[in-house]
């Protein structure tokens, strides 16, 4: 197998939680923690943080972390990560979300172990089943739908599926998905160059124009807990007061 590198993409600015990366969580940067989370994965060989910002950067490299200064004109996270995959000598890019401070090594297995069982996949991600009625329902939680080979159907902010008849206490609702992905290198580069798509644009979510441009994106099922994904205010509080060992 060739090297896997993951690439941790982060911006200062953001809508809902501005400075996200160096809010502090058991006074740590949640920057670090990701870092940190992810060097503990065995399988990774290398671990980099892409950022247009001098701050982040610099926090980064305060504690030893690896950092790639990127373009600040770049629309998304894939294109800041692919703008650094350009430059490196890998078989398989891992992209990992900026704000999961409590990333488990499962969870990015699940992912890689695809791309490993099957030489043809692009590119694949992972989901974690949805119990509760409220995150069901919560637009800042990502859903999809897969066949029954795992192959991802269609990822949304709404409720997917709807469920026209009730369900008992702590069914199976859906799954949420996790925003992490596992690229070959070839096919990111070619991912980043593709136009944006209608649903890309409608849900903004750009997983959706992989499917949109008729590519394969294979989903693991994971029940590795991610604790709390940072994406508000109210999610730093509870992300804060999370007991680590």
């Amino acid at each position: 197998m060739g090297s896997i590198v993951a690439i941790i993409p982060a911006r200062y600015e953001s809508t809902r939680l501005p400075g996200k990366p160096l809010a502090l969580i058991h006074d740590k940067p949640m920057i670090r923690h990701v870092v940190e989370r992810t060097q503990a994965v065995a399988l990774i060989d290398r671990v980099l943080v892409a950022t247009d910002d001098a701050r982040i950067a610099d926090t980064v490299r305060r504690f030893g972390g690896e950092v790639v200064m990127t373009d600040s004109a770049h629309p998304s996270g894939t294109d800041r990560i692919a703008e650094v995959a350009a430059g490196l000598d890998a078989d398989i890019v891992v992209n990992v979300q900026g704000d999961l401070p409590f990333l488990q090594a499962a969870t990015v297995e699940a992912a890689v172990a695809l791309l490993r069982a099957d030489a043809s996949l692009p590119m694949a991600t992972v989901k974690t089943p949805i119990r509760d009625a409220a995150e069901m329902t919560n637009p800042n939680v990502v859903k999809v739908v897969t066949d029954r080979e795992g192959y991802a159907l269609y990822f949304s902010r709404s409720p997917l599926p709807y469920w026209r008849d009730p369900l008992p206490p702590g069914a199976v609702l859906g799954y949420k998905h996790i925003g992490l992905y596992a690229y070959r290198r070839d096919f990111l580069l070619t991912f980043a160059r593709l136009a944006p798509t209608p649903l890309e644009r409608a849900e903004r979510l750009e997983q959706l124009r992989a499917l949109e441009w008729g590519f394969r994106l294979r989903v693991a099922e994971t029940t590795a807990t991610l604790g709390v994904e940072v994406d508000t205010p109210e999610d730093l509080a509870r992300a804060r007061a999370v007991q680590v060992g």
